[in-house]
């Protein structure tokens, strides 16, 4: 009945744990609800913004966005005119975006080359755009090399549709980060040649999910090195570019793009794509709004060929267009947006400090912590490692808080993100359902 394509994928909604499970806690009309300590998106308290006029489902941080789209988007004139709800739109924000974006990310990547209009692509989220980019770098079956441990659902974003694969470089946590990585890509790219599979790109996460650190210059350096050296495309997904904050660790490495880097003697600038999006940095995954930044014209061409999968509706492009043209209101919402996070990731570090839960350390970016429970996996000699971790992640569940098991690669089981961008109540709350647990076991 199905392809093999569709056959495929049909599997991948049966693995165990694919998918976060949704919060549905709510402190006043369901206090017993479920805690999503799963899904990274930035629903951390506003200082400015308060409780005011909020309703039971509306998230600070994101109702923020909401106000600022109702005050300042003027949606009836620019967007639901005849040209922009035809096939071909000619709203001026259509033109406008690139520029606008440029703007936006000549400020945050600080590239050694300013990014031009010319070079940024708009599909409807950077998810979109890994799809895009592995449809056009790669054929079916080829590889992407990636460290571990990684973001879990580039399995899915890379594989669904163009049917490439996760190569996975058997790096430990602290030397992902160093250069000395390099060697372990290179093991896992003879090993993939001698198996038949073709590397055809490294992709990177910068800031790091799941584990919350930036890459030193010199790594960045060392791995663009190796791409160079082995004709790969270098993927950066940088959409966490602004959730960089202050966590009072002397040790935590500062944000550098890739882009920040001077290509000459290094790698093909051809080669070199970044990825970005509304999702995180602006509280909007909703929005569907990602940008592809690359000088590869040949590459933006194949994209380009294929964007009406992935078009960016009118009302995103408008709405995104305001925002990014409006850089003060940028810049004040991003002070507001790493202030909560370093409040939360003090708050939720102190806490495993307290109760002497191990979990990586440097952490100044994203929504995450990277935890150790591996001490608090049953004890059960007839359940295989991934199993005792599958066993945790339900007596959590069953008390109430989520954490996604088994998704991010970590060599070492028992290892588990924790996303603590949540309200303060929130947060607390469910830090105490999983104590509960972990003090049981």
């Amino acid at each position: 009945m199905l392809s093999f394509r569709g056959t495929d994928n049909v599997r991948e909604l049966a693995i165990p744990w694919r998918f976060s499970l949704t919060q549905t806690y709510d402190p006043k009309q369901n206090p017993t609800g479920l805690i999503s300590f799963g899904l990274a998106e930035n629903v951390s308290i506003s200082p400015q913004s308060g409780n005011q006029r909020l309703t039971s489902k509306q998230k600070p941080m994101r109702a923020e966005i909401a106000r600022y789209i109702n005050e300042k988007v003027d949606i009836p004139d620019v967007v639901f005119t005849k040209d922009s709800i035809s096939y071909r739109s000619s709203a001026p924000t259509a033109a406008r975006l690139p520029a606008a974006a440029a703007v936006h990310l000549n400020n945050i990547l600080k590239p050694h080359a300013p990014i031009d209009p010319e070079h940024i692509f708009v599909a409807d989220s950077a998810t979109s755009l890994g799809s895009m980019l592995g449809y056009n770098i790669a054929e079916r079956g080829d590889g992407i090399l990636v460290s571990r441990p990684i973001y879990g659902r580039f399995e899915l974003d890379y594989g669904v549709e163009a049917g490439v694969t996760m190569v996975y470089a058997d790096t430990a946590t602290e030397e992902a980060f160093s250069p000395a990585s390099v060697e372990k890509y290179e093991l896992a790219f003879q090993a993939a040649k001698e198996q038949g599979k073709q590397i055809r790109a490294v992709l990177l996460v910068n800031p790091h999910n799941p584990v919350g650190r930036c890459y030193p210059v010199e790594t960045l350096k060392a791995i663009a090195r190796f791409c160079s050296r082995h004709n790969l495309h270098l993927i950066s997904d940088e959409v966490y570019a602004s959730c960089v904050f202050d966590s009072s660790d002397p040790q935590a490495v500062p944000f550098t793009s890739i882009l920040s880097l001077d290509f000459t003697g290094l790698i093909d600038p051809n080669l070199v794509h970044v990825l970005y999006g509304f999702s995180k940095d602006f509280a909007s995954g909703g929005l569907h709004l990602g940008f592809l930044v690359t000088q590869n014209q040949q590459l933006r061409q194949a994209c380009k060929a294929i964007l009406r999968l992935h078009g960016a509706s009118q009302a995103a492009v408008t709405i995104g267009t305001a925002i990014l043209e409006d850089q003060a209101f940028v810049s004040s919402f991003t002070a507001k947006a790493r202030q909560n996070l370093a409040s939360a990731y003090r708050l939720i570090t102190s806490v495993l400090n307290k109760e002497g839960i191990n979990y990586v350390k440097g952490g100044n970016a994203g929504f995450f912590v990277y935890i150790d429970l591996s001490p608090y996996l049953p004890v059960d000699a007839a359940l295989s490692p991934r199993l005792r971790e599958f066993a945790l992640a339900q007596r959590l569940v069953d008390a109430g808080v989520f954490l996604h098991p088994g998704e991010e690669h970590s060599q070492d089981v028992g290892w588990f993100r924790l996303v603590f961008s949540q309200e303060e109540e929130t947060l607390k709350e469910g830090l105490n359902r999983l104590l509960s647990v972990l003090k049981s076991a």
